[in-house]
């Protein structure tokens, strides 16, 4: 009979397959008594759980730790949550831990869970909803114990940071019967009054939290119109009121370092401020100087007086030109005269001798013109009744009277006859 021969790590490996298949133990919860807890350098967990029945081999990796509120010890009562799964190498199962909580928690722990779903299903939770949380604010409130290391830790900060912010505390039950209520009343009591809030306290299991993880105290922080900063336990911790807020701050202290600014940083930004407005104005001055004096050159070149006095300049040399052309002128004219002085008697005889020359010669040709020395050889002048010389047969009929003029004097007569040639 032939049989079949696996190695070790075959048999690991299908018996990992095994768990790996398993619904149950993907996802478990195991309640025990911690033994063995150790702290590794590396940042993970090891420990077992025991009962009276047995022994189980835990680890939670350094991921997880996240997932744990508390300072872990052997003998302390946890319930822990994780996935069983076998380890090849070593050929052991071992519960790896995703959370770890303090028996007793679980019911609360569910009852968390389920509230977060809830108001996360109203909105409750929803980023559009957040109010931004003021840079300088001058007024802080804070809602948390009068007595503790949380409300210290915030006074302490802030007289550091800024001592001119002013902390208006609002005492408040932060564990216990009546913590809800009164969480609620510091909350409404600051709201409108201060520029910001900060809701908290210090760290604890999940039962000294619990009443920051009350609904009311969540609608109260939603409804608050003032910004509100929520700072409950540690790091790891996260709380209803955590989800509400404005903001989540990981400790009171670290609250404080956001809630408080620098008053030290706040006059050097402003300091720098300062010097590059400085710096700014002189640029710009400058910039409106040179400016300026641009326009007023431009300006003063386009001025009327300028102009007047360019003009008045110009009118001055066009006078001074003008006069200079008129006394050349002159002096010309001046001399011209006195040259046809000189000359003019001559001018005049010359002319005289032209003028009597063409008198002679007009008169001549004025004699061989005049009618009276026409009548003189022979000639007569015929004029009608109206004075009119008669030069056609056609300007007078038979009967009319004319007169001759002769040279010695004028014959009136009638025509007799009309003869045409």
């Amino acid at each position: 009979m032939n049989r079949r021969i696996y190695t070790v790590g075959q048999i690991n490996h299908y018996i990992k397959g095994l768990f790996a298949g398993d619904g149950l133990l993907a996802a478990v919860f195991v309640s025990g008594e911690v033994s063995n807890c150790k702290y590794h350098t590396s940042g993970h967990i090891y420990f077992s759980l025991k009962d009276a029945s047995g022994a189980l081999s835990c680890i939670m990796f350094a991921g997880n730790r996240r997932g744990l509120a508390f300072r872990m010890k052997d003998g302390d009562k946890v319930v822990v949550g994780g996935t069983v799964d076998v380890y090849e190498r070593g050929g052991s199962y071992q519960l790896y831990a995703k959370e770890i909580r303090l028996q007793g928690e679980g019911e609360l722990y569910e009852r968390f869970q389920q509230l977060r779903r809830e108001l996360e299903k109203q909105g409750l939770f929803a980023a559009e909803h957040k109010k931004a949380i003021p840079k300088y604010a001058m007024t802080v409130g804070v809602v948390t114990a009068p007595t503790g290391a949380a409300v210290r830790d915030i006074q302490s900060i802030s007289q550091r940071r800024n001592p001119y912010v002013q902390l208006i505390l609002c005492p408040a039950l932060v564990q216990g019967d009546g913590a809800a209520d009164s969480i609620v009343s510091g909350i409404r009591a600051l709201d409108g009054f201060v520029d910001l809030i900060i809701v908290g306290r210090g760290g604890g299991s999940l039962e000294d939290l619990w009443a920051f993880n009350e609904e009311k105290v969540a609608r109260a922080i939603f409804e608050c119109r003032t910004p509100v900063i929520s700072a409950v336990g540690h790091e790891t911790d996260t709380t209803i009121s955590d989800l509400a807020a404005d903001m989540r701050a990981p400790t009171p202290s670290a609250a404080a370092e956001i809630a408080v600014f620098d008053a030290r940083e706040f006059r050097e930004a402003l300091a720098l401020r300062e010097r590059s407005l400085a710096r700014g104005v002189y640029v710009r001055l400058q910039m409106l100087s040179s400016r300026a004096k641009w326009y007023q050159a431009k300006l003063s070149a386009l001025s009327p007086q300028r102009r007047l006095n360019e003009e008045r300049r110009r009118a001055a040399d066009l006078s001074g030109a003008l006069e200079a052309a008129f006394l050349g002128k002159l002096s010309r004219l001046r001399d011209r005269a006195d040259r046809i002085a000189l000359r003019l008697p001559d001018l005049a005889e010359r002319s005289l001798r032209d003028r009597q020359r063409r008198f002679a010669v007009l008169a001549a040709r004025f004699e061989g013109l005049n009618p009276v020395g026409r009548l003189q050889q022979g000639y007569s002048f015929v004029a009608d009744a109206g004075r009119r010389a008669v030069r056609s047969v056609t300007q007078v009929q038979a009967g009319d009277a004319v007169t001759i003029h002769v040279t010695d004097g004028r014959i009136v007569a009638e025509v007799k006859e009309i003869l045409a040639d």
